[in-house]
Parts: C-alpha cells; structure tokens; sequence
C-alpha cells in the first residue's frame, strides 16, 4: 500500500506545504509574474506523486499573484522509446521551439521552476555514444537559457519528488510502493516540511548560510587547498569572487532560493589555476548513465587526465564537449554534518548528493559570483578567470576525511574544514 493510500490526509497536507514552500521560499514569486514548471513523467509511468505536487504549486502561485503557470512534462518512457527505435543519425536532434520559450519567458521577468524525480539509470543499458549526443545538443540548445540563469537574470528553483525509479535505486531493498513512500519522507525531512513552522526553519537556516558566506568573503582568499583520499588539489579564486548562500537575488532584485533541499556555500573556481587530483567522493548520475570511482588530475585548470570504474566513456565524452568542459566553473564548500551527509543515503541525484558533500562543478561558471560581471562582455569575464560553456555538472569531493585550507595572498594558509567539518 502506498503512502498516498495509507495517510491521505497527511501526505496531501505535506504536498500543500511543499508547494507553499517552492512558491515563497525557493521562487519567492512576485505578484504578476508567470510560472513556469518544468516537471516529470517518471520512468515506470507516471509517478503518482508528482503530477500532485506540480497542481498544488500552481494553486500556490495563483495565490501568490501569477497570472499564469504552465506546466511541460519530460517523459522517461518515451525516451526510451526514442533510444530504441530512432534512426541512429538523429540523435544530434533537439527541441525546434523548447529553447526559445526558455529563453522568452526569462527574458520577460517570469519565474522559472525544474521539478527533478529522474531514474538515475534509465540510460545504463543504452548505447553510451548516443547518450552523450543527446546530452551534448540538449546543453547546446539551451546554452542562451542558461547563460540567462548563470546571470540570475530572474528567479529560478530546482526541487524534487518521488518517482518509482529514483527511489527504488535508493532504497532497492523495498518494493516500489514503499520506496516511494519512503522517499517522499527523506525529502520531506531534508527540506524541512516535517516541523512545526517551515517557513521559520528555513528562514533561519538561510540566515546560517548567510553568515558562512559572509565570513568567507571577508577572509578574501586567493585559493582553496583539498587534501583527502586521492586528492591533493589547489583551486585558485579570483579577485573579486563572491561566495555566496543558498538565498540569491535576480537581476530585478527578487531575493529566491535556488535548490531545495540547500546546504552549501559556493563561489567561482579561477579557470586556469586548478592544479593537481581530485577524486569523486560519490557517483555522478549524468544523462542517465551513473559515472563511478572517477578521478581527474588539473594542470592550469584544464583536466589532463582522467579514469573511472564505471561510465568512462561517458565522462570522456562529457570532457570533450567544449572547450570550457575540462575546467571548474564553480567550487561549493558543504560540511560533513550536513544533514543529507548524516542521512547515510546516496541519492544518485545531483541536487541531494551536492547538498552531502564539498563538490565542484565543470563547465560553466555563474557570473553573479564575481564582482562587476554586469559591465563584462564574454571575453573580458574569460580573462578574469570566469569559465564558458554549454555544461555545468557538479560532482562531489567531500567526505569525513577531507581537509580545505583557505590560502591567503602571500600563500599563508589557514585551517578551514578539517574531517569534513568547519574548522573556522
């Protein structure tokens, strides 16, 4: 029996808050803008769940002010079907309308919401040449769209729910039913649906990240030094980086919170000044085929060298697909003690798994995370050490036995996470 069926009452209950949740914590959505929702079809048909939420968001956003809110759906099945029986030569085909919705609607002022319940190994029997096409000319397609979201030019957010395969890869030892069940519950607790007063948890964790980014951006540090099980990386940062919490402002000064579930604090990585190797302290679920046991080592900021258990081909494919692919555009610092790190769960899911663990991101940088990006056209945010590119994938480094030194101008180095945790 499912969780639906057995706590109607309380299940609903938790969806109406997790869309209150999505509408003015995550989007913070402002009287008149439109809503878009980008959502699931799960793999397995559709989940029972989302579909729900997604009706409750908008309920949410209309009370909010919307005047509109759209939904389009991404349907797992059917891009199976597509692997299975399209001609081989059209891989390389995207979305002739997609893109440029994405990009009218953000250029219009309107808030945009990603609702992720992706089966992390939907693609793991299919040929791994044709999934790193289809990933590369989706990246390329929607390269304007999120060079718009890179510059927060509007309010954005990435949340979850419960589809049949993610969860039965969490927790493959229950039957589907209950998987579901008991992850709609992980993610109840990790975003904090489960307590008294939401809204005040939140609020008052958001000022906690707040405050670390603060202090980090007094510190002014001109590198980051890990040092871990297979790592030993110095990671440059450039004048006039920004670290900055889980609470964003767009470019109208809408303050909104990106991801939900959130624990990290981040910042720019300096394009050519990553050196040495890093090894993924947790699987990587790229277009659908789960990379594992990787490693990457950095030479002035570009990878060089590369190796991994599972999903080479497909990881060597991701490096390949631009120039900006082989470097760091983004660096996140998560302690250890986070509470998805304590759940003991692997999520195979980027917008969890990030939120357990220090990670790094290759491909393209956000340009609000370096002063002055406003008055700085491409090549000028290049020579600052902003990274460009069609890709920005995050994969994880932290652990219980990482240690991050923050090195000052001069090179004195100071103590900043020891076993994972804040060390100041």
């Amino acid at each position: 029996m499912d969780y639906n069926h057995r706590m109607p009452y309380d299940f609903d209950r938790r969806l109406e808050i997790y869309a209150e949740l999505a509408v003015k914590i995550a989007l913070n959505l402002q009287p008149g803008q439109r809503v878009m929702i980008i959502g699931p079809l799960a793999s397995g048909g559709a989940s029972p769940e989302a579909a729900p939420l997604i009706r409750k968001i908008a309920k949410a956003a209309y009370q909010a002010g919307a005047p509109l809110v759209e939904a389009i759906y991404g349907d797992e099945e059917m891009q199976l079907v597509r692997f299975k029986h399209a001609a081989d030569h059209t891989f390389g085909e995207y979305s002739a309308w997609l893109p440029d919705a994405l990009v009218k609607h953000v250029q219009g002022g309107h808030a945009i919401l990603s609702v992720h319940a992706n089966d992390p190994d939907l693609l793991k029997h299919e040929n791994p040449d044709r999934v790193s096409t289809v990933v590369e000319a989706t990246a390329r397609e929607v390269r304007p769209f999120r060079e718009l979201i890179s510059r927060n030019q509007t309010n954005w957010a990435v949340i979850a729910a419960a589809g049949a395969g993610w969860a039965t890869r969490v927790f493959p030892q229950l039957p589907a039913e209950a998987a579901i069940s008991r992850l709609w519950d992980e993610i109840a607790r990790l975003c904090r649906l489960d307590g008294p007063d939401p809204m005040a948890a939140w609020e008052e964790h958001l000022r906690g990240l707040e405050a670390r980014a603060k202090f980090l951006n007094t510190r002014r540090y001109s590198a980051l030094k890990y040092v871990g099980p297979g790592t030993d990386l110095t990671l440059g940062l450039p004048n006039g980086h920004l670290w900055v919490s889980g609470r964003s402002a767009s470019r109208a000064g809408i303050p909104f919170t990106a991801n939900l579930p959130t624990e990290e604090v981040f910042s720019i990585a300096h394009k050519d000044r990553v050196d040495g190797w890093v090894r993924a302290s947790k699987p990587l679920s790229y277009g659908g085929i789960l990379i594992d046991g990787f490693s990457l080592r950095f030479a002035e900021g570009k990878v060089v060298e590369m190796k991994a258990d599972r999903g080479e081909a497909v990881l060597k494919r991701l490096l390949d697909t631009d120039e900006g692919a082989r470097r760091l555009g983004e660096v996140a610092l998560v302690p250890h003690s986070s509470p998805i790190a304590q759940s003991g769960l692997l999520f195979f899911n980027t917008l969890f798994d990030e939120n357990a663990a220090s990670h790094v991101a290759l491909g393209n940088a956000y340009k609000f995370t370096l002063q002055g990006t406003e008055a700085m056209n491409d090549d000028e945010f290049e020579k600052a050490g902003g990274n460009r590119s069609s890709i920005h994938v995050d994969f994880m480094i932290g652990s219980g036995e990482l240690d991050v030194d923050g090195v000052l101008t001069g090179g004195k180095r100071e103590p900043l996470m020891r076993k994972g945790e804040w060390a100041a």
